[in-house]
């Protein structure tokens, strides 16, 4: 499967290519030290893909106008490096229908660490651009240990003690308390990729991102006004009710009729 770091690699060598002066090539080498004034960026990336990603440049590159006379240089390299991010992120999509959005980009004058090095040649000079890739496919358990720790958390707000509240209804809600309202239970979710939908057949299974163990959500209208645990009433599925939101909080669903 590739990963960000090939698909930058890949998507990076062609723009290059295609926006630099002096018919530039861009390939991998042993690292090298870059001298004083190398400039460069990081990416921090969210999604199916997360992490940073970040890319210093030999400061030596700014001399020549590999991006044209009279041109900005470093303004030129800061256009040009972004939009490589944000392709192999679409790269990234297309290969392996894993998303990937570049959540934003920083400046980075130098690098600590380096996991990969290369070297640009362009006009007959070279210059070494290092490269830290600390990027991670979120795999589906991870996504479901950071789906239950948001539960929890939710958990945490539902039960969070509220200040006492008139239990009074407000004036002419009593007209409403005859209309029925449309309750359903939210086992869980998952994104899942187009493809992989059409794909979809009997007998085939979708993993939630919700734990066996975890409470569902009673939903009315767009908000959890009570979780609880799934039974069997005569043969029917029902939900013993194990906590609930505060009046106000369920009074808010009633806006699903407007």
């Amino acid at each position: 499967m590739k990963s960000y770091f090939e698909c930058w690699a890949g998507v990076a060598a062609a723009l290059f290519s295609q926006a630099l002066a002096g018919e530039p090539e861009l390939s991998e080498s042993l690292p090298k030290p870059v001298g004083e004034g190398s400039f460069g960026w990081a990416a921090t990336l969210k999604g199916d893909v997360e992490g940073r990603f970040a890319l210093v440049i030999d400061g030596t590159a700014l001399d020549t106008p590999l991006l044209g006379d009279g041109m900005d240089q470093k303004a030129g390299w800061s256009e040009l490096v972004r939009e490589s991010f944000d392709a192999a992120a679409g790269e990234l999509l297309a290969r392996t229908g894993k998303k990937c959005q570049v959540a934003s980009v920083e400046p980075l004058p130098a690098l600590t660490q380096v996991s990969h090095a290369f070297q640009l040649r362009a006009g007959g000079r070279a210059w070494t651009l290092l490269v830290r890739d600390e990027s991670h496919i979120v795999e589906a358990q991870e996504k479901a240990e950071m789906a239950r720790a948001q539960a929890k958390a939710d958990d945490r707000d539902l039960r969070a003690a509220a200040p006492p509240v008139s239990t009074a209804l407000p004036p002419g809600l009593e007209l409403l308390l005859d209309v029925e309202l449309e309750a359903s239970l939210r086992f869980g979710a998952r994104e899942m990729p187009l493809g992989e939908i059409l794909d979809l057949g009997p007998g085939d299974v979708v993993e939630l991102d919700r734990h066996v163990a975890d409470p569902v959500d009673l939903i009315v209208g767009d908000k959890i006004v009570a979780r609880g645990e799934v039974i069997l009433v005569n043969g029917n599925f029902g939900l013993r009710v194990t906590e609930v939101a505060a009046p106000r909080k369920r009074l808010e669903s009633v806006r699903c009729l407007f």
